[in-house]
């Protein structure tokens, strides 16, 4: 079957090996080979075929804009993707971004979202998140401000909380959440989801179990992708594709640690026809999965 065809050429190749056949395909006939897959698949077939035919920049771009600009905005998908880049990756989506949709990022994520959401995701778009060594001199300092955050609750105290969890390094962060710990004698995800409701709490969730264990956030995210929503599909291909040559091993490892079977496995269960083989094939199951 020539799908079949298809799924093996690109589901087998790198991101790179891909741009190359989309160019020697437009040099051999003249034509681009995203439209094609556009007008000749159809359904979430057609989804994965074409989200594998873009850079990871401008596939995270592509995605933020639908999610954008969609008849509903797509929080899960914001927070997916904003609370997870690093900052060379949300450069590369902010550049792609103004290329693909000539308009630029921050501003679609200002006029789309509102409260302390949108002031979080306008943060973490800017893309300046401190690297490199944390300063254990000031780690319980921020674990103070981030502890009254949340016992107070106020618009002062709420910005406070988004600009250490948006703004500091990975590494401080880590020894943040230890004080934390020390001080409250709760972790930091339990006492955000006590006090914070809606996205902005989600939001906060997430970058927290980014910092600590991405893949283990996105095998988080794919479960409930599965199993909660009665297989979100937007979301198991979006996370497939954008992890895919990144940490999708890991998160494979995770998944089945965490849920007892493995994500090959409950893929299988609830996908099917070539849609069900193109995600398996991207998830590349070992023979225990089967």
């Amino acid at each position: 079957c020539e799908k079949d065809v298809l799924i093996d050429i690109l589901t087998q190749r790198c991101n790179s090996q891909r741009l190359f056949i989309a160019e020697a395909y437009r040099d051999m006939y003249g034509r681009d080979l995203i439209t094609d897959l556009k007008e000749n698949l159809s359904h979430h077939f057609k989804e994965v075929m074409v989200g594998l035919m873009y850079p990871p920049a401008s596939y995270d771009a592509h995605e933020l804009w639908h999610a954008l600009k969609g008849v509903d905005t797509e929080e899960k998908c914001l927070i997916d993707i904003l609370a997870s880049r690093s900052n060379m990756e949300i450069f590369q989506m902010k550049e792609a971004y103004v290329t693909q949709y000539n308009t630029d990022l921050q501003q679609d994520i200002d006029s789309e979202t509102s409260g302390h959401f949108r002031d979080t995701l306008m943060n973490l778009a800017q893309g300046t998140r401190m690297e490199g060594y944390g300063d254990p001199s000031t780690a319980a300092q921020d674990a103070m401000i981030l502890w009254e955050a949340c016992q107070q609750k106020t618009g002062e105290h709420k910005n406070m909380l988004q600009m250490i969890l948006c703004n500091r390094s990975h590494q401080q962060l880590w020894m943040v959440f230890q004080e934390f710990q020390n001080i409250s004698g709760q972790d930091i995800t339990d006492a955000i989801n006590e006090c914070y409701d809606g996205y902005f709490q989600e939001l906060l969730v997430a970058i927290v179990l980014c910092i600590r264990d991405k893949p283990s956030y996105f095998a988080y995210r794919l479960y409930n992708a599965i199993h909660d929503f009665g297989f979100h599909n937007k979301t198991v291909i979006r996370i497939l594709i954008a992890r895919s040559e990144i940490d999708l091993m890991t998160i494979r490892q995770r998944y089945k640690e965490r849920y007892g079977k493995s994500l090959f496995h409950d893929i299988k269960h609830f996908a099917s026809g070539h849609y069900e083989s193109a995600l398996l094939a991207i998830c590349a199951g070992d023979a225990e999965d089967y």
